[in-house]
């Protein structure tokens, strides 16, 4: 009881003060007090992959899981996104954009998290973490995806992305990153008018944002993977039950597909861009994700429209 208590007394003000820094972004960010951050380290490209004196086969914005916290990629993403790179050089690839900072600030660049990465890591991780739970929030849903949807935009164009030009824009999202991506559908689609895609890689969202603006959605999971049954569970608008949900009316619209991706975890050995453990067929979980990524995205003309299958 005792330790309880000392846990409670400790984590209670800390996670008030993330709950309120993490409006606080959002809100600077809609009262116009500070404007979203655009340039990017000394040489750093705003995109790798194809050229771009031509238009590639698509844009693949990559938007990480709680643990983004710079503009450069972390581990377990960066495997992803270097794959990716290795296997499908046609695709121009953003990694850079900052789906937990309405601001498009890294956390790890601001002095205070500096000192606080070094001593209570665990901090800037529940800073992503109710980043996200304020992007579900439905008092500031709509200002977050416009922010970061414009910061999205914003990326593209600078990376030599032409708006009407048809190109599609893939969003790979993984864990939190759903949220984000699929938030950021409408802003997206406003100001760069082309063709979207999203990809949720063991995706935790809310199901409550407008996917009608949306050509696809493909929802790579796996059995195993708890933390995104939980986002299932928690969220109604996930629920069969909310037929009015964004969610719910994209699965009756067709345009979500599962995908099976067992028997890979959410995080951990066996998490869906392990390079150790094997399947079958000799290819890693790694292998395996890069793969299905990439034959969505050069299928994409020709996939049938398929409905959203239950997951048990």
């Amino acid at each position: 009881m005792n330790d309880f208590l000392l846990w409670a007394c400790v984590l209670g003000p800390v996670l008030l003060a993330e709950g309120l820094l993490a409006r606080y972004e959002v809100l600077a960010y809609s009262a116009g007090f500070r404007a979203p951050t655009t340039e990017l380290p000394e040489g750093m490209p705003y995109a790798r992959g194809a050229a771009a004196d031509a238009p590639p086969a698509a844009y693949l914005v990559y938007l990480d899981g709680i643990g983004k916290r710079r503009v450069r990629d972390t581990r377990d993403g960066g495997q992803l996104v270097k794959a990716v790179l290795a296997r499908a050089p046609e695709l121009r690839v953003l990694g850079q954009v900052q789906p937990y900072s309405p601001l498009a600030d890294p956390l790890a660049d601001r002095p205070v998290w500096a000192w606080l990465r070094r001593h209570i890591g665990l901090l800037l991780f529940l800073h992503n973490v109710m980043q996200i739970f304020v992007a579900a929030d439905h008092r500031y849903r709509p200002l977050y995806n416009r922010a970061v949807g414009s910061q999205i935009a914003t990326q593209l164009r600078l990376a030599g992305y032409r708006p009407d030009s048809g190109v599609p824009v893939v969003l790979l999202s993984y864990s939190g990153g759903a949220q984000v991506a699929t938030g950021a559908v409408g802003e997206l689609h406003t100001r760069l008018r082309c063709p979207l895609v999203v990809i949720t890689l063991g995706g935790f969202h809310n199901g409550a944002n407008d996917l009608s603006r949306l050509e696809q959605l493909h929802r790579l999971t796996s059995a195993y993977d708890r933390i995104e049954r939980v986002g299932t569970w928690m969220f109604p608008q996930r629920w069969p039950l909310f037929r009015g949900s964004g969610w719910n009316r994209a699965r009756r619209a067709g345009k979500i597909t599962v995908h099976r991706l067992d028997p890979a975890t959410h995080l951990g050995p066996r998490s869906y861009i392990s390079r150790d453990q094997r399947l079958p067929d000799g290819r890693s979980l790694l292998d395996r994700t890069t793969d299905t990524v990439i034959s969505l995205i050069r299928d994409r003309q020709d996939a049938p429209t398929t409905t959203d299958r239950p997951v048990p």
